[in-house]
């Protein structure tokens, strides 16, 4: 069939046109990642005001972080990032009980994340109006947090397909991208504890 009599028989709008390098809903992802970068960079430009700027002391007199709680926390969500890892190199071999258990185990230490850092807020002493660096701390966590939220509702979407059997070595996309999103949420946590807990 010549391409001319190929476009005559196609209905509706033309094929997009792809990269044969990146798959259009990876780049998608990677594009929403980038934006999402911007978000967290206007955020750490209110703390390095604060603190470089301002020269204000962080954290304030009276105030203090646990740090040894986010440490752990830290060691948790690095954790998942390999559980992640280890569930997309399954699928991608055809291993699907690889597959549910790396879904699970990153699911459940996620959550665990999650619960520790609200445990964190409920008991550190000081509110988001206290002062600048409560608005700068609780924005910056908080603002992870809620991507956390979002990573978790992904993956348990994921898992739930997993164990449907939606996911193939040839269709794994589903749970790649997903993945690449909770290793931006896992990188993204490692520069806001280094720099809101650390430095």
């Amino acid at each position: 069939m010549s391409a001319a009599a190929a476009h005559a028989d196609h209905h509706g709008p033309p094929i997009a046109n792809q990269s044969s390098r990146v798959n259009a809903a990876t780049l998608g992802m990677l594009l929403f990642i980038a934006s999402e970068i911007m978000v967290f960079g206007s955020f750490f430009t209110a703390y390095f005001f604060i603190r470089v700027v301002n020269n204000a002391a962080w954290p304030p007199a009276g105030d203090e972080l646990p740090k040894f709680v986010a440490g752990v926390n830290t060691a948790i969500l690095v954790t998942s990032s390999f559980t992640m890892h280890w569930a997309t190199q399954s699928i991608k071999r055809g291993n699907r009980a690889g597959l549910q258990a790396g879904m699970v185990l990153t699911l459940a230490l996620g959550l665990c994340f999650l619960l520790t850092q609200a445990r964190e807020y409920s008991r550190i002493g000081f509110a988001p109006h206290d002062n600048a660096f409560g608005t700068v701390f609780y924005g910056l966590t908080g603002l992870h947090g809620a991507h956390v939220i979002v990573g978790l509702t992904l993956l348990t979407m994921v898992t739930i397909r997993s164990f449907r059997g939606h996911f193939s070595p040839e269709h794994h996309h589903g749970v790649e991208i997903p993945g690449i999103y909770w290793h931006f949420v896992d990188v993204m946590w490692i520069i806001v504890y280094t720099t809101v807990y650390i430095l």
